[in-house]
């Protein structure tokens, strides 16, 4: 099947890149809004996880978006320069140079337009890659995740942050109510885009999370596979390693 097409009943590859490609320029604000910022300090989670030393990792960070996982790890000493942001949506490669221009970084970090599916990088090429808010928006889930191992080091880490489901059945109820009828009126109204905020939480419900990603990770050829709920389970940070010394 082409990478174009969805699965049965699913969104095909062309619309959820147009999709971000529409609310790239109001992606950053959306974000905000619609989380409280928390997505600020779940991101930071993200970055504390990523190698440190002497000799700083070599990052890829797939889906970068507006590229705040990129610039963050690189303001925490967490990237080399030369690092990497990938992502399939021109509109948000777009936004994400903006960005790292204002930063100062636009000579240091490198953005390229990839398919997380099919990347063009060569075997164990990174020390570190990472992912977040952006794994349940690819169609071939599975096969991503064989990508991002295959481009890691022997012993190099992934770090995937993503939407999950509270374990508190009271919790739950409350969340999907914001998520099933605020959020999409909420981000629609900001954005200028419904249906981007509709899909988003559909996709949200619809993902596997907890013990299920887990193992799919191990099943992709991650080792030392670790879940770690945050926000009381809103969202989940996942590791595993690539096995090899």
């Amino acid at each position: 099947m082409s990478s174009e097409n969805s699965s049965i009943g699913g969104p095909s590859r062309r619309h959820v890149r147009h999709m971000f490609d529409e609310i790239a320029d109001a992606y950053d604000l959306t974000n905000k809004v619609l989380s409280l910022r928390r997505d600020v300090a779940w991101r930071r989670r993200l970055t504390a996880l990523l190698p440190s030393g002497p000799e700083l990792p070599r990052l890829l960070d797939l889906a970068t978006g507006t590229c705040d996982v990129l610039i963050a790890a690189h303001k925490a000493g967490r990237a080399v320069a030369g690092s990497v942001g990938a992502d399939f949506s021109g509109g948000m490669l777009r936004e994400g140079a903006k960005k790292l221009d204002r930063a100062g970084l636009g000579g240091l970090l490198r953005l390229v337009h990839a398919d997380a599916t099919r990347l063009g990088f060569a075997d164990a090429r990174f020390d570190a890659v990472t992912i977040a808010f952006g794994i349940r928006n690819v169609l071939d889930v599975d096969g991503a995740l064989r990508e991002m191992c295959r481009v890691l080091r022997p012993g190099g880490r992934a770090v995937i942050l993503e939407f999950s489901l509270p374990g508190n059945w009271l919790l739950r109820a409350g969340y999907l109510l914001y998520f099933r009828h605020v959020l999409p009126r909420l981000g629609g109204l900001v954005s200028g885009k419904p249906d981007a905020y509709r899909y988003l939480n559909q996709s949200v419900e619809s993902f596997p999370y907890g013990r299920a990603f887990c193992e799919r990770m191990e099943r992709a050829g991650f080792d030392k596979v670790t879940a770690g709920p945050l926000s009381f389970g809103i969202a989940t940070l996942y590791t595993g390693l690539r096995p090899g010394v």
